[in-house]
């Protein structure tokens, strides 16, 4: 029992952090319909951006992740601008090949800039292990799991009751009419290229904070994707609960199975949920006529 349990709670503390990314996911393609393959990047850069921060500064936890998720949200907005915006009307393919390009660039100047050694992350929070049901989570970990819930909770309100978030939800159903009644669809896009880089900065900071900065960390976004697919990748909230079966699904495979299937678990599940259910457990089937 003992076992299952920490497997559980380790199982969703990567869990949540796959939620946030693929909250992230969900988030830009909800608006604009693309998928982001630079994601992992942004959350890397991010992160890296966090690092040089609390080197010149001597700032609080709180004082970090707030600083940098600001920066972030400007990050996003730079890049909707200067390398998605051009691109409005092309094909969805040659944006995603955009994505492609931009998450290349991103592992090149953080390479160029802070080097390939991996980098101990001072995050400010205390290193103890606490125990909760006999299992062992660290303070990071915790800490994670409180402001999962809190990002999923301020998504619900923001994207429900806002303006703003109502008029990414019309963008989302459909833009010709979200255009004809009067929404920027311009300015829906760069708000949720700003808002996915911010929740980017947030998982960053925490994966940096328990497995340290090294370049490879980008992959901790492709390790994300399978939970926008299981959950749907036009739901911000199936994503974020997405993630959470990835990562108990990643823990139990590993703890039980073995043979390092923790690696491949996640993506053994997308090719799983997509042939019962290719829109994801939560996501909007479509139907077009022809």
């Amino acid at each position: 029992m003992e076992y299952f349990l920490a497997l559980t709670t380790s199982g969703i503390a990567v869990g949540v952090l796959y939620g946030m990314l693929g909250m992230a996911y969900a988030v830009i393609y909800k608006s604009t319909g693309v998928v982001n393959f630079a994601q992992g990047e942004v959350m890397m850069l991010t992160a890296y951006t966090a690092y040089a921060i609390a080197s010149l500064w001597d700032v609080g936890f709180w004082t970090l992740l707030i600083s940098v998720t600001i920066i972030a949200i400007f990050v996003g907005l730079f890049i909707e601008f200067v390398f998605i915006r051009p691109m409005l009307g092309q094909e969805v393919f040659s944006i995603v090949m955009v994505t492609i390009g931009l998450a290349v660039a991103i592992r090149a100047i953080v390479v160029m800039i802070w080097d390939a050694d991996p980098i101990p992350f001072p995050s400010g929070l205390p290193g103890d292990v606490v125990s909760i049901l006999g299992v062992g989570m660290y303070d990071s970990q915790i800490y994670s799991i409180f402001v999962f819930l809190a990002l999923v909770f301020a998504m619900w309100i923001f994207l429900r009751f806002s303006r703003i978030g109502i008029a990414m939800r019309a963008t989302a159903n459909l833009q010709t009419t979200a255009l004809l009644m009067g929404i920027n669809v311009k300015r829906v896009f760069a708000i949720a290229w700003g808002l996915s880089a911010m929740i980017s900065a947030v998982a960053g900071i925490f994966i940096a904070s328990v497995q340290d900065l090294m370049p490879d960390m980008w992959f901790s976004g492709m390790k994300a994707f399978p939970a926008v697919i299981v959950g749907g990748l036009d739901s911000v909230f199936g994503a974020a609960l997405g993630g959470i079966i990835i990562g108990l699904v990643e823990n139990y495979a590993e703890g039980y199975i073995g043979f390092n299937l923790k690696e491949i678990a996640g993506f053994i599940v997308i090719l799983i949920v997509l042939m019962i259910r290719p829109y994801g457990l939560f996501g909007k089937e479509e139907i077009e006529r022809v």
